[in-house]
């Protein structure tokens, strides 16, 4: 967080900036990792002054609840006229940009500077742009009526013309998107609003980065549901599926799961437990003859391996068996049991788990499935179960059991083994066990996980120490090369690491390590020596390392130092380095070197020395063996006194100077006659770099992104052979040398946002390992004909304004696999070359507005598995599109498309259709039912009639969305293996839905004519039903043993609901807008309600114990809900009356806005974990009691309280951030403000009665006043 706030205050001059960042934990890992935009998947950007205590904050919490990372900037602290680039690459590389336009929006330079940047990125990088209309509508936005115009008008007095111009276009872009309508969600109700946010925010992700849906133990369904959905496909031969994942993750009790699922399929059954423990013991023919046990029935005496597999080939060719094979840990136990599959007879299933991929990855399998972490919820739920014997902590145990889950990080193993420990214990070995998880791994959990660590060589071992202490969260490129300078061989340790599971790497290559293995490994080095540090291989805790040098007891033994801390005032002497002889990682940020460091660190390899002083000190700061050096974001320039001494590193791999934002020119680089990677990036004030780099004929990697006053490269880097990557994004570059012989091995040349750049070189043609060309935002308006010569992979060509044509010299480039032309607004027509891409798998035409047509030789695309089409002007699709026979995803969304042509059916690998917004298309062709594989159809807003009865042979079907389709009259019967149906109907009733047995959600929207529902699928676990006026009545809902979410909404004819009781699992009801139902009978039976939104009748809640959130009006009863987490009263009525707060002990956010009749007193002494308390223009409060117990409030928010009488004490809210007393007119006293340490926005503006107004002076962080 400090490396964030120094780049604001020192470099963006931004000295009131209050841009709020919560990156990952993990991110801050010893204080050294600098936070980047693409750490953030979500941008969230809104008008502090209309939403920052309130919607906002409510928002941004649930997305981070959620597991999603969210960057937040609030605007209105912003001081500067301009937007800084970090946060602009911030937005750059979110994944998702919420602008929550507000009816002040407009009048913040700074959000929209934000909007624009966002919509930019949409157009080039394709980002998500989700608005939220917060009390406006979207007309108001589009035509700048109101205060939107009196805004714009206002800026265009002060700002250039060109500026606002931009501004005028995002805000009237940006009314068109889908987003939402805040009073158009469930009446204005903004918990419903921000739970369809989140809903889509996690729904997106999961499809931008293709991850797997929520994997846990507790509701293994999901995991079971994704493996079925591949079993259902009709296929011949034995298929073979492989769970995989880390000890403890839970693969054996999916395996079980799916095996008791499939059981009554088959006659022959196996279930070998504990492979490799058995094996190891007993042999594997143990195994063997188990198998033939099983399935046979008779024992039979096998001697050895290879009589075994005789066995089982011949008396198993004829039998359909399902077998599951637990823990495998070599190929030799698959070959010996089940071979390739092709021993047992058609239609058999093999389940095998295992922690290591390579054994999937050298057999026949035919689906691997990875098992990942459980979700902060679901982990309490199965601790619970352990501990309690039920799904919820008991009353007394919920704070604690929270405590004790965190620390688990969702790892099955632990929670079950520490529940287990904890069942029936007193509160004193909680507490014990608690400080023990917190500072030492439980010692059973690590037992099981050491079963993989010890199969390590010890080169391997090593580098998972290294990452275990170190590297979490880091590229693996640099660690490799100080591995490599080791002889730790990194190659295949990183291999064997993750193909067993004990490290993952993402995929930007940074490595990644679940917490628990994290600890494991940490545990390993302090069990070195528990009592002397100082005897330990790696120290990486700040404390620790600083204790060891300040007492010089530095050792042979310390391999790795960590002294992350940023700290200016540090000295570090060459004698607290004189012991360190094996130190290979040394990191130590703004602090200094001292003394004559002669024949010292002989063996570093790498020094990260990031924020170094201007004045380099040390003598003799000779380090020969250097290989990584990190100088990043530090104020040196190229007359800095280190690079003399630093030039002895001749074998030096990797120099790091990105934000070292003094330099102007990089320093002489001829020493680094080894240099493989040179980072320059954000060196804004760079102008030149040393002619000298021609003479490094080592370089693989050069990148100068956003060196923003860089015109040129020398010349000699396009004499350069090695280079493989050149990175020149946003720089004002205007030309690319590329000399003739030079550059043969580029592969990757990135040139996006250079607008400086008019046109590619004439030598392009010469870049023959060229695999990715990004020309995005640049400057050329055309593409040269030499691009026929080349071979590259990647050509991304997206938002080009002026790009009118296709050279038909693109055919050529028959090894292009991506074709990206994206927003290409003058495009007009496809070359009829581009049928011979013959290796083309994707094919993004997105936002092409003026292509109207498709080639017909498209059909000639054997290899293409995407196709977008989405906001073109086609009309029609080429019959040749069913020669597409590898097509996956389709895409023709708010097209002009009218019919697709029956050879669609033909697309036998086809998994995605999206036709939504198509207005024109009146319906599907019947061979739409041959589409076997066709796992979402989504045709909402469309103008279909109808659906043709073949879908009902769609067996793979999950996903089916007819809602909003106005003219769709009625549905046939529907495919039996949906999960999830939408449906927008005009029809009086709908087909049979109890046969969909995997359906678990079901939503019915504006179906105006329907009169009664069908029986429903006993399986479902949503049901939503909005805007049904001629539903009377739902009966029987007792059947639905599953449901977890009901809502009714704008039923206005609906008087009955029935079965209510038998709802158990029920976790959230909303009953809006259904003024017949006078009563809810079995309410009082939902001990596992979380979520709560009623009006007109809000029945008895004192057994909901688990309620978190709840929206109410009238009169309501929480003394019950003791993890009650939010709580919001709806403004719109009369008449409010809360009762119970005290009992509402873990209540994190209170909104009592605009509540006229809450009570003259407001008592909130019990509600300890509360942050956030919202009692604005309640006109009638005149006491607020227990606010001096409210140690976690950082939001206090009582403005308009016009009645509030009483003097207030705040000095005991120490994490107060913001306090705003507006218009409380009647207070006269408040006191405390000297402790608020932490307050960065105080208002008492109105507060006319107040003695005495605050003394700014105390306070060090505040931003506005």
């Amino acid at each position: 967080m400090k490396r964030k706030e120094r780049v604001h205050l020192e470099d963006l001059a931004y000295e009131a900036s209050s841009s709020w960042t919560f990156p990952h934990v993990d991110d801050y890992e010893g204080g050294t990792k600098k936070p980047k935009g693409n750490d953030y998947e979500v941008f969230l950007s809104f008008r502090g002054k209309d939403t920052r205590k309130g919607f906002a904050d409510y928002l941004y919490t649930s997305l981070d609840d959620a597991g999603i990372c969210v960057f937040r900037d609030d605007n209105e602290l912003q001081v500067g006229e301009e937007i800084g680039p970090e946060l602009l690459y911030s937005i750059t590389q979110s994944k998702i940009s919420i602008p929550i336009i507000s009816k002040n929006y407009a009048s913040s330079k700074w959000c929209l500077h934000e909007l624009a940047q966002m919509l930019k990125c949409k157009r080039s990088r394709g980002q998500i742009v989700l608005p939220i209309f917060y009390k406006v509508k979207p007309s108001q936005v589009r035509h700048l009526t109101g205060r939107f115009g009196d805004a714009i008008n206002q800026h265009k007095e002060n700002l250039d013309e060109r500026v606002v111009k931009d501004w005028e276009e995002a805000l009237q872009k940006v009314s068109l998107l889908k987003g939402w309508e805040s009073e158009k969600i469930d009446n204005g109700h903004e918990g419903a609003l921000v739970k369809r946010v989140v809903r889509k925010v996690m729904s997106e992700l999961k499809r931008l980065f293709q991850l797997i849906v929520p994997e846990q133990l507790v509701g293994i369904d999901d995991h079971v549901e994704n493996i079925m959905s591949w079993i259902d496909v009709k296929v011949d031969g034995t298929r073979i599926i492989g769970i995989y994942g880390m000890g403890g993750i839970g693969k054996t009790t999916l395996a079980k799961v799916l095996y008791n699922k499939l059981s009554s399929q088959y006659e022959d059954l196996s279930f070998v437990a504990d492979i490799r423990e058995t094996s190891q013991r007993k042999g594997i023919e143990c195994l063997q003859k188990q198998l033939i046990s099983d399935i046979i029935g008779n024992l039979c005496d096998v001697t050895n391996v290879d009589e075994g597999i005789s066995v089982i080939k011949s008396r198993f060719r004829f039998k359909k068996i399902l077998v599951l094979l637990d823990d495998m840990d070599t190929n030799t136990h698959l070959n010996a049991l089940v071979g390739d599959g092709s021993w047992f007879k058609a239609g058999s299933i093999v389940i095998i788990t295992t922690r290591n991929k390579s054994i999937l990855n050298e057999a026949r399998v035919d689906c691997m499935y990875r098992l990942n972490e459980l979700s902060l919820d679901q982990s309490l739920i199965l601790f619970s179960r352990h501990a309690f014997r039920k799904d919820s902590p008991q009353r007394d145990y919920k704070v604690i059991s929270c405590d004790v889950v965190f620390t688990t990080a969702g790892l099955p193993l632990a929670l079950e083994v520490i529940g287990s420990f904890l069942c029936g214990k007193r509160e004193e070995v909680w507490k014990d066990t608690l400080k023990k998880l917190r500072k030492v791994p439980d010692k059973k959990v690590q037992e099981k996980l050491m079963i993989s660590y010890e199969a390590l060589d010890h080169e391997e071992q090593q580098i998972f120490l290294d990452i275990a202490c170190l590297f979490i969260g880091s590229s693996k490129q640099n660690p490799t090369y100080m591995w490599d300078a080791c002889g730790f061989f990194p190659g295949k340790g990183i291999e064997v690491l993750s193909l067993l599971s004990l490290i993952k790497i993402d995929q930007d290559g940074e490595l990644m390590m679940h917490d628990q293995l994290r600890d494991l490994g940490r545990e390993i080095v302090r069990l070195e020596n528990q009592k002397r540090p100082q005897k330990r291989s790696r120290l990486w805790i700040y404390e620790d390392a600083v204790d060891v040098l300040d007492s010089d007891r530095g050792t042979r033994k310390i391999e790795t130092l960590r002294l992350g801390k940023y700290s200016r005032e540090r000295r570090y002497t060459a004698e607290q380095f004189k012991d360190l002889i094996n130190l290979r990682f040394l990191q130590v940020n703004g602090a200094n070197f001292i003394g004559d460091f002669q024949n010292l660190l002989p063996q570093l390899r790498w020094l990260q020395w990031e924020d170094c002083p201007l004045h380099f000190a040390a003598a003799n700061f000779h380090l020969k063996k250097l290989v990584v050096l990190d100088l990043s974001w530090s104020g040196i320039s190229e007359d800095w006194g280190g690079w003399g001494p630093l030039k002895m590193a001749t074998g030096l791999k990797v120099l790091n100077l990105r934000g070292c934002k003094s330099l102007r020119r990089t320093p002489e680089l001829s020493p680094y006659k080894s240099l493989e990677i040179l980072t320059l990036e954000d060196c804004w004030a760079l102008e030149e770099i040393h002619p000298s780099i021609g003479d490094i004929k080592t370089l693989v990697s050069l990148n100068v992104r956003r060196c923003l006053r860089l015109k040129e490269l020398p010349i000699g880097v396009g004499r350069m052979e090695e280079l493989r990557e050149l990175i020149l994004n946003h720089t004002v570059i205007q030309e690319i040398p590329i000399l003739r012989g030079g550059l043969m091995k580029l592969e990757t040349l990135c040139a996006s946002f250079c607008e400086e750049l008019a046109q590619l070189p004439k030598f392009m043609g010469f870049l023959v390992s060229l695999i990715e060309l990004d020309l995005s935002y640049s400057g050329i308006d055309k593409l040269p004909e030499s691009i026929s010569s080349m071979e590259f992979e990647t050509l991304d060509a997206s938002n080009y304004a002026w790009l009118a044509r296709i050279p038909d010299s693109i055919g050529h480039l028959t090894s292009m696999s991506l074709l990206d032309l994206r927003k290409c607004d003058q495009l007009t027509q496809l070359p009829n070359s581009i049928g011979s891409l013959l290796s083309l798998q994707r094919l993004l035409l997105r936002g092409c507005h003026l292509l109207r047509k498709i080639p017909n030789s498209i059909g000639n695309l054997t290899s293409l598995t995407e196709l977008h089409l989405q906001r073109t002007t086609v009309a029609e699709l080429p019959e040749s599109i069913g020669n597409l026979l590898n097509l996956r995803i389709l895409d023709i969304r708010e097209t002009h498309i009218t019919k697709l042509p029956g050879a669609i059916g033909m697309l036998v690998k086809l998994q995605e259709l999206s036709a939504s917004g198509c207005k024109t298309l009146e319906g599907l062709p019947s061979s739409i039912g041959e589409l076997v594989l066709l796992n979402n159809l989504d045709l909402g807003k469309s103008g279909i009639l109808g659906l043709p009865e073949s879908i009902s042979k769609l067996f793979s079907l999950r996903n089916l969305s007819v809602q909003y389709c106005e003219k769709l009259l009625e549905l046939p019967e529907l495919p039996s293996g949906l999960t999830s149906l939408d449906i927008t109907c005009q029809s009086s009733s709908l087909p049979h839905l109890s046969q969909l047995n995997l359906l678990k959600k079901l939503i019915l929207f504006d179906c105006r004519w329907l009169e009664c529902l069908p029986e429903l699928p006993v399986g479902l676990a949503m049901l939503s039903i909005t805007r049904c006026g001629k539903l009377k009545a739902l009966t029987n809902l007792s059947n639905l043993k599953q449901l977890f979410e009901l809502i009714l909404d704008e039923c206005f004819e609906l008087t009955e609901v029935t079965g209510l009781e038998g709802l158990q699992p029920l976790s959230n009801l909303h009953v809006r807008q259904c003024p017949k139902i006078s009563r809810l009978d079995g309410f009082e039976s939902f001990e596992s309600l979380s979520g709560l939104q009623m009006d007109e009748v809000f029945p008895d809640s004192s057994k909901l114990t688990s309620l978190k959130a709840s929206q109410f009006e009238g009169s309501v009863d929480l003394s019950s809900s003791e993890i009650l987490l939010e709580t919001k009263a709806a403004s719109s009525v009369d008449q409010v009356e809360i009762q119970g707060l005290d009992g509402s002990v873990s209540s994190q956010m209170l909104d009592f806005s605009e509540c006229t009749s809450a009570g003259q007193s407001l008592d909130l002494s019990s509600l300890k974990y509360l942050r956030i308390l919202v009692v604005t223009n309640c006109k009638n409060l005149t006491e607020i009691r227990g606010l001096d117990e409210l140690e976690s409030l950082q939001v206090l928010d009582i403005s308009g309280c016009t009645s509030l009488r009483q003097s207030m004490d705040l000095s005991n809210l120490k994490n107060l951030e913001s306090f705003s007393a507006e218009n409380c007119k009647n207070i006269v006293e408040i006191r405390g403000f000297d402790g608020l340490r932490s307050l960065i926005d105080l208002n008492v503006f109105g507060c006319t009665s107040l003695r005495q107004s605050p003394d700014l002076s105390i306070f060090v962080g505040i931003k506005k006043f």
